[in-house]
C-alpha cells in the first residue's frame, strides 16, 4: 500500500466552480417512491455535482436511451470504521500499490467494459465524468501488480466529506478490494465521513455494506456535506 499522506495529497487541490445548472430537480417532498426520481436532463459538471449534492446520481434505466436521475430507498453506504478486512485480503494488498488520480480515464473505461453485465457506463458517461474529473470532483483509486500493470481500481466523486462510488473493476484478485480499503484509509486520514455505494449488493455487504433509508442519507449527506476535511472542496 502506499504511504497515505502521499495519498491525500494526490487530491488535495480544490475543485473548480461549476456554476449552475440549468435544470432543477424537485424538492425531496416530491420525489416518488421508486428509486428512479427522474429523468431527461444533461450530463454537465454543474447538473451532476448539483445531483450529488442532492443525493441523487444518474444511470441509463435499462432499455432506454436516457439519463435517469435515482436515489435508491434504502440506500447502501459502507461506514468507514465498519470495513471487513479479512487476513487475506490485507495479505493482497501487500502484492499491491495504490494510487490516486494517475489512470482516471483507464479506471472509467476498464468499469464501461461492454462485456460486463449489466453495463450501463456510456461513452457519454465517460465523457462527463472525465471532465468531471479534469475540474477536480470525480476521482480514481486505481491498484498496481509488482510489474506496475494496473490490476483494479475504482471511481466516484468527493464533495467535502462525500464519497460517491460510482463504479469499480479488477483484473487481478482482489484488487477492487485493495483499492475500496485504500479508498476507506484515504477517507479517515482525510476526515470525510460519507461513503455511498448506491445499492448494497451481497458482495459490498460481505465488505460491511448497509442500508439506510432515503431519509437516513439524507441526512448523512448533510452532515457530510458540511464536513470540513483536508482539502475540502
Amino acid at each position: 500500500m502506499s504511504n497515505q499522506n502521499t495519498l491525500v495529497t494526490a487530491w488535495s487541490s480544490r475543485p473548480q466552480p461549476v456554476g449552475e445548472s440549468r435544470w432543477r430537480f424537485r424538492p425531496p417532498a416530491e420525489w416518488p417512491d421508486d428509486d428512479l426520481i427522474a429523468t431527461g436532463g444533461d450530463l454537465d459538471p454543474a447538473t451532476l455535482v448539483a445531483a450529488y449534492r442532492l443525493g441523487v446520481f444518474p444511470m441509463e434505466p435499462s432499455g432506454l436511451r436516457v439519463i435517469g436521475w435515482w436515489s435508491p430507498d434504502p440506500r447502501g453506504i459502507l461506514p468507514l470504521d465498519k470495513l471487513r478486512v479479512s487476513r487475506s485480503l490485507r495479505q493482497s494488498s501487500r502484492r499491491y500499490e495504490v494510487r490516486v488520480d494517475t489512470r482516471f480515464p483507464d479506471v472509467i473505461r476498464a468499469c464501461a467494459d461492454p462485456s460486463r453485465p449489466s453495463g450501463w457506463i456510456t461513452e457519454a458517461f465517460i465523457d462527463a465524468y472525465t471532465k468531471l474529473h479534469r475540474l477536480g470532483w470525480a476521482h480514481s483509486v486505481e491498484v498496481f501488480d509488482r510489474e506496475g500493470t494496473l490490476a483494479g481500481g475504482l471511481y466516484g466523486v468527493r464533495i467535502n466529506g462525500l464519497f460517491a462510488g460510482e463504479s469499480m473493476f479488477a483484473i487481478k484478485r482482489d484488487a477492487s478490494k485493495v483499492a475500496l480499503l485504500g479508498l476507506v484509509d484515504l477517507m479517515r486520514a482525510s476526515g470525510m465521513t460519507l461513503l455511498d455505494v448506491q445499492w448494497s449488493t451481497a458482495h459490498l455487504q460481505s465488505l460491511g455494506a448497509i442500508e439506510v433509508t432515503r431519509d437516513e442519507y439524507r441526512a448523512l449527506l448533510a452532515a457530510a456535506l458540511e464536513t470540513a476535511v483536508t482539502s475540502s472542496a
